[in-house]
């Protein structure tokens, strides 16, 4: 689980944009860029190459 806080304070490392916790809280989420980043073991892993798109149906 990712605190508030942590979050608050992220950005994506793209566009430096704001970025938000996935419904899963599996990943975090960047709206602008459309991708999704993963968080393993607790960890935000905040690199662009390991980024996945975001489905298209996923508002």
């Amino acid at each position: 689980m990712i605190k508030k806080e942590l979050l608050e304070i992220l950005a994506c490392p793209q566009c430096k944009g704001p970025v938000e916790l996935a419904a899963g809280e599996d990943g975090i989420v960047c709206r602008a860029c459309k991708l999704l980043y993963a968080i393993r073991d607790g960890i935000p892993i905040m690199l662009i190459d390991e980024a996945k798109p975001l489905p298209e149906n996923q508002p």
